[in-house]
């Protein structure tokens, strides 16, 4: 027996011990930049991404959406994979700017109809459509009269959701206002690593922080007036925080690092409040306006919280982003993947258990968790064997049942990504997807993992 075919029978067992409750959802996500390409066809609109890309030395290989996966047009094929896996669901998102292109007022026909034959053909075929508002694509539009820094935004994003939930609302129930504040206000507004390119420090990422919350509380009852039977959630980018040494200097950095990244946007969402001690560490020197209604606003209740997670948090004190004064630290002696995130299954346990006990969550989907590699050329016999990720999902996901025994409510796990696709400010060097994609000449070819997923989805639920 080959060494390959070994690693194919010890992945097929691994996976085999893997049980979940019968009405357990597994599906794959996608965002609306990454791959639906058409940047400019049919009336859509320019998005914050689209005028970032054009800026010299910002992505890595110097590409950008325009084109992506083109699953503008190629979404029947995407669907009949996911067909093929045997997946549930499908979690995608709309281009704010493809449905408005001045992030309000006149609503783009075309754009509409695109996303009504995409819902309507995942229900032909079984998927269930989870729609996500937003992942990252802002109105251009609007980033002209301030961005996540006008309040307004906060105001034109509740319209816009008003408007997607009554146009899908009658096949849609599932809806996430934001994808990852942290990420978008963080890494665009006070790194300026991601659009809308603003290096703004602490004082940024706070104030597109507070207005993206606002955002989504004002969205909630909005969605829910135009969407009989929606549930509304919104899906966070969550690591379990550890300091890298029992020093105290490390333990307080880790605590500051974990009140940035989870704290602030689980104890608005979930209490109505923000942690004092970060407050106290940001002070006026950093805070936005915050007004009297914000918070109970932001804390409208949700009917489920997604999370999305990657690796844990190993924190030492250090100088990035002041006041928060940390620095990531790569534990020795763990694997990791070639972005030089750890690979660590236990995270995700962690965290759902850490959430669950402190939040209390009616109900909790994984809505991304995957690898990146490097970039992936099929073999001789056309496969691409990459036994890496599929190995990546089988202990996460099987982290994830471990954490349903123990009483968590997690109803659901979404892979990411579908297919390979634009990977932000990566571009195309860093392949996630459970699809391989010649971006040559746009053919799709399901991996290993996805063969490993696939079967997972198929089998796992009600054994």
């Amino acid at each position: 027996m080959s060494s390959i075919a070994n690693r194919h029978a010890a992945l097929i067992d691994l996976v085999g011990e893997i049980r979940f409750p019968r009405d357990f959802i597994f599906g794959s996500a996608t965002a609306a930049y990454q791959i639906e390409g058409a940047m400019a066809l049919d009336g859509k609109g320019e998005s914050i991404w689209d005028r970032f890309t054009r800026r010299p030395g910002v992505i890595v290989d110097g590409s950008n959406g325009d084109l992506a996966c083109d699953h503008y047009h190629l979404y029947p094929r995407d669907i009949a994979l996911m067909k093929e896996m045997g997946l549930r669901a499908y979690r995608f998102s709309l281009s704010w700017p493809r449905l408005l292109p001045q992030g309000s007022g006149r609503l783009n026909q075309k754009g509409a109809a695109f996303y009504d034959r995409l819902i309507d053909s995942l229900l032909a075929e079984g998927i269930e459509p989870f729609v996500t508002l937003y992942h990252w694509d802002l109105p251009q539009a609007l980033q002209e009269k301030g961005g996540w820094y006008n309040r307004d935004t906060c105001m034109r994003f509740a319209d816009y959701a008003a408007q997607a939930a009554a146009l899908f609302g009658d096949r849609v129930t599932k809806w996430t206002t934001l994808n990852e504040p942290w990420t978008f206000c963080w890494f665009g507004h006070a790194l300026g690593e991601d659009a809308p390119g603003l290096a703004d420090g602490v004082k940024g990422g706070v104030a597109a922080s507070h207005h993206a919350l606002l955002a989504h509380g004002l969205a909630v009852p909005m969605i829910r007036a135009e969407a009989r039977g929606a549930e509304v959630g919104i899906t966070l980018d969550l690591n379990v925080t550890e300091p890298a040494t029992d020093r105290e200097e490390d333990i307080a950095a880790a605590a500051r690092f974990d009140g940035a990244q989870n704290r602030w946007y689980l104890e608005a969402i979930f209490r109505g409040v923000y942690p004092e001690d970060m407050l106290d560490l940001y002070g006026e020197r950093y805070l936005p306006r915050i007004e009297a209604e914000d918070l109970k606003a932001i804390s409208a209740p949700i009917d489920f919280l997604g999370i999305n997670n990657y690796r844990r948090s190993v924190i030492k004190a250090g100088v990035d982003l002041p006041p928060l004064n940390f620095e990531r630290v790569s534990p020795p002696g763990s694997d990791y993947t070639p972005l030089g995130w750890e690979i660590w299954p236990q995270a995700i346990e962690d965290i759902l258990i850490e959430v669950n006990d402190k939040y209390k969550p009616a109900s909790i989907y994984i809505t991304e968790n995957g690898m990146a590699t490097t970039q992936e050329t099929p073999d001789e016999r056309g496969r691409i064997e990459d036994f890496g990720r599929a190995d990546y999902y089988a202990g996460y996901i099987a982290k994830v049942a471990s954490a349903i025994e123990k009483g968590v409510p997690v109803k659901g796990y979404f892979a990411w990504t579908l297919m390979d696709n634009f990977e932000w400010a990566l571009g195309y060097t860093a392949p996630f997807g459970l699809v391989h994609v010649d971006f040559e000449t746009q053919e799709r070819r399901l991996k290993l993992s996805g063969e490993i997923f696939g079967r997972i989805a198929r089998e796992a639920p009600g054994r």
